[in-house]
């Protein structure tokens, strides 16, 4: 059974920074892409960022290239996004799924605020 756990979500002045992981469990860490997603109250989820198995394809949305950075650590099976210079407008829920998005994947994300 697959499971992806989201963390590190929390409340931030706009300027700083926050560091998600996302816990992966089964063997579908190593099948593909993992993407970071996210939703804001009132909107769609949204693309944020994903990376390959190996690292080394890593692609971001325009609206976060430059400030967020996504990582894996296979040994551990965990996927992380560091978020630096966060605005107001980074306030949402982030979840991690594979990418293409697995919909029996979704978990409960965690918060993400930013204060102005």
């Amino acid at each position: 059974q697959v499971q992806l756990v989201e963390s590190g979500g929390g409340l931030v002045q706009a300027g700083g920074f926050l560091r998600l992981s996302c816990a992966v469990s089964g063997r579908t860490f190593s099948m593909y892409p993992i993407g970071w997603f996210r939703q804001a109250p009132g909107k769609e989820r949204e693309f944020v960022a994903d990376i390959n198995w190996s690292g080394g394809s890593r692609n971001y949305a325009d609206s976060v290239k430059g400030r967020f950075t996504i990582s894996r650590d296979n040994a551990e099976n965990t996927v992380y996004l560091q978020m630096n210079s966060l605005k107001p407008e980074d306030t949402a829920v982030y979840y991690c799924n594979t990418n293409p998005p697995n919909p029996w994947y979704w978990g409960q994300g965690t918060q993400v605020t930013v204060s102005s």
